[in-house]
């Protein structure tokens, strides 16, 4: 894990003070050095406001520019702009606009030092997030919760899991919380501004007007700008220097020699031409893919076992081989994700059509002329129907491109979700990306050491089913004739479908004349509805589109696992929404910007758990979707624009039409959720007895949170087919294994004499076997 953290304090303020609800320290002998330094840190600039880079990050990863001697910045991350750039966005900040250090392309955290004010710039989505802490008479920051908790010598907040669990895409329950005490998050889209230890958390996007609608873009104008945010997107991570894995601090074993943008072989191979990587000594001509073993693949052979359709056959490729291959980390290059989806298949073929990028090699790997490797992951343990089958397909047509490599990670019952729970590092707070991590990690090691993925599309180009209100309030009601006929559409011809249309109208039209307040002090209301197994009103459901649709067109709405709780812990999530009803009078927001933006939020938040919990030593994910300048471009997309059915693939097309690819496959930009359930509901039933054993007595129930034996029946009736809200229990799985994690944790990331006596713990909590 990769973070940074400083502090500021006042005049007065030493390392080695004590907070008032600090640990007695009075018998520790006084020592000259630093009083608390994080482990294995970088010093960026020194007192009285340090900053350090913890982890490792690459060389080119962190930037340090200088206006004066008191006027600094600190870029790390993936930023596309130059340094004489970085000192014009330094300038610009000085003067108080603080817009400047998020409009570069790219993703990255940028701290500003301007005399004694240091300006922590969080990004619009969530992913790079910024938390902060009282410490020491001042504040400490860092972009991981954890380092500050253990600062803090913070107990763990069980009311942020509870509203965690309940309401995970409810800003109003989480509020600024993270699951450590004391420890706050800056919201998206702000910064934390610090002065002399007092600290400000203040807005840098202008803010829209509840009765006024904002001026829109043309919809050409408007797609135009998403098409350049993208492109250059990919440019910026396509342009970084390229970076070989590193094993054991030396560099990536073997003598092979890889000419002509060909894949990294560890061994003695030899692969011409832009072979696939093949860990072992085989040889693999004209770009055959990635088998782990010694047997021989030409012309586009499955990674796995036994035959694919039309290619060559994978010999000595087993679960064995596999589980060492996905260890050993990824290729040198860049690589994406090829999943048949249209954000992963744009990306891909930006990634691999972009001209004019000979990058800068380091180590391993050669930018001209280089090409891509794109990723297919192929399930061969779940029946995820013909939507599976069709996803390769359409992956396979975009693969032929010559500018790719194709590999395809196929795996089975080991990599279904709720496999290898035993194993994993901490997150820095529960994501449902637990559950799942060990599936990731296989298709993310057969990548590159730069490895591009489409999260964050879906949320930052489709339409909330919220804003359908927005329309309405901006009595633009022909826009919404498309999309509500869509959704008639949607779940087959019925009884039903004639009324679809008017009942989607009608909640579209209550949520518009609802009051942000009123909306807040139902869903509190909605919490304490009783019901074990029942959903609770409102509550995301197993349903079709339409009942997902209506079940979103509210302010707020509980989470799928929160059927789950208890009714103590719904109590108090309850409270919490109700405490935040009576501070909403102020707000001037849509009710489908605040929607679509909360939901943007989550995605963010799991993404960065998934990038946790499924990380690959040596490599970086990148999501060019959560990029500043990637989501700016698509909120100024037109309302009528986004409610349109397909309008993701629509806006898409024309990305990739810019850029000159007009050939794409049929059924391209399709959904593809069942898949995954099918996915899930398959990891549940291979993984049953060890899910069964983990909530005998689990944590959470000790906790207060779930009933252990509510939990263990809801696995035993999904295992069973019954229909059930999985990504619920992936919550609550996820949330289980975190917490044992958590207590089985040793040490603190900090040391010196004034170091924490204690790390981060589970208040109230009792330790048990970790996993």
């Amino acid at each position: 894990m990769r973070w940074l953290v400083g502090w500021s304090r006042g005049a007065a303020g030493s390392g080695t003070e004590a907070r008032p609800d600090a640990p007695d320290r009075s018998d520790r002998p006084e020592s000259p050095g630093p009083p608390v330094e994080p482990v294995g840190a970088r010093l960026l600039w020194g007192e009285p406001a340090p900053l350090w880079a913890v982890g490792d990050w690459r060389p080119d990863e962190v930037r340090v520019v200088h206006a004066d001697a008191d006027t600094r910045l600190a870029v790390l991350g993936r930023c596309g702009a130059s340094d004489e750039d970085l000192r014009s966005g330094l300038l610009a900040a000085r003067g108080g606009a603080l817009r400047h250090l998020t409009a570069w392309p790219g993703s990255y955290t940028a701290v500003a030092r301007v005399g004694r004010r240091l300006t922590v710039a969080g990004d619009l989505a969530g992913a790079r997030p910024v938390f902060h802490a009282a410490w020491s008479g001042g504040t400490a920051y860092a972009t991981a919760a954890l380092p500050l908790a253990d600062l803090v010598e913070a107990e763990l907040d069980i009311g942020y899991l509870a509203a965690l669990l309940a309401c995970p895409d409810s800003p109003e329950a989480l509020a600024d919380g993270t699951p450590y005490t004391g420890v706050r998050r800056v919201p998206p889209g702000h910064a934390l501004v610090l002065r002399d230890g007092a600290r400000d958390v203040t807005g840098y996007e202008p803010t829209s007007s509840l009765a006024v609608a904002a001026p829109q873009l043309d919809a050409r104008q408007a797609v135009e700008g998403v098409r350049e945010a993208i492109v250059e997107a990919v440019r910026t991570r396509l342009a970084a220097p390229r970076h070989a894995v590193e094993y054991g601090g030396g560099h990536v074993p073997g003598s092979g020699h890889v000419p002509g943008g060909g894949a990294y072989v560890p061994g003695d191979g030899h692969v011409p031409g832009g072979g696939a990587y093949v860990p072992g000594d085989g040889h693999v001509p004209g770009g055959g893919a990635y088998v782990p073993g010694s047997g021989h693949v030409s012309d586009g052979g499955a990674y796995g076992h036994g035959r694919a359709p039309g290619a060559g056959t994978a010999t000595g490729a087993g679960p064995a081989h596999r589980r060492t291959a996905y260890r050993r980390g990824p290729a040198p290059g860049v690589g994406a994700d090829l999943s048949g989806g249209s954000a992963s298949g744009t990306l891909a073929l930006l990634a691999a059509g972009l001209p004019g990028l000979p990058g800068t090699p380091l180590g391993f790997g050669n930018g001209t002329g280089e090409r891509l490797l794109a990723v297919t992951f192929n399930d061969l343990a779940s029946d995820g129907g013909r939507t599976r089958e069709s996803e390769l397909e359409r992956a396979r047509a975009i693969a032929a491109n010559p500018r790719l490599r194709h590999v395809i990670v196929a795996a089975g019952t080991e990599a279904l979700p709720y496999a290898e729970l035993y194993d994993g590092p901490l997150t820095d707070e529960p994501g449902p990306a637990i559950a799942s991590a060990a599936r990731h990690r296989r298709r993310l090691a057969a990548g590159g050491a730069d490895h591009l993925v489409g999260h964050g599309a879906r949320q930052v180009l489709d339409a909330h089913p919220a804003r359908l209100a927005d329309l309405l309030m901006d009595r633009r009601r022909r826009h919404l004739l498309k999309p509500v006929s869509a959704l008639a559409r949607a779940d087959g011809p019925s009884a039903h479908s004639l009324f679809v249309p008017f009942t989607v109208y009608r909640a579209a039209r209550r949520l518009a004349r609802t009051p942000y307040r009123e909306g807040l002090e139902a869903a509190a209301a909605q919490l304490l509805t009783p019901g074990a197994y029942g959903p609770i009103p409102g509550a995301p459901a197993t349903g079709g589109p339409v009942d997902a649709s209506l079940a979103a067109l509210t302010w707020c709405r509980p989470g799928p696992a929160a059927r789950w709780l208890t009714g103590e812990a719904l109590a108090e999530v309850s409270v919490r929404l109700q405490s935040a009803a009576v501070r909403a009078n102020g707000l001037a927001q849509r009710p489908g910007e605040r929607r679509a933006a909360a939901a943007l939020s989550r995605h963010a938040a799991d993404h960065r758990v998934l990038e946790q919990a499924a990380e690959v030593r040596g490599q970086r994910l990148h999501a060019p979707f959560l990029d500043n300048q990637v989501v700016r471009a698509c909120r100024a997309l037109p309302e009528a624009l986004r409610v349109q059915p397909g309008a993701r693939a629509s806006v898409l097309r024309s990305v990739l039409a810019g850029a000159g690819i007009r050939e794409l496959p049929a059924g391209w930009g399709a959904p593809s959720h069942a898949a995954h359930a099918a996915a899930g509901r398959a990891g549940i039933g291979a993984s049953l007895g060890p899910l069964q054993d983990l909530f005998a007595t689990p944590l959470l129930a000790d906790a207060g949170l779930v009933d252990a034996g509510v939990v263990r029946g809801a696995l035993h009736a999904a295992a069973n087919g019954a229909p059930l809200a999985l990504d619920g229990l992936a919550e609550l799985v996820s949330a289980e294994v975190w917490l044992r994690r958590l207590l089985a944790r040793r040490g603190t990331c900090w040391t010196g004499p004034a170091a924490p006596s204690r790390r981060a713990v589970a208040g109230g909590v009792p330790p048990r076997p970790s996993l």
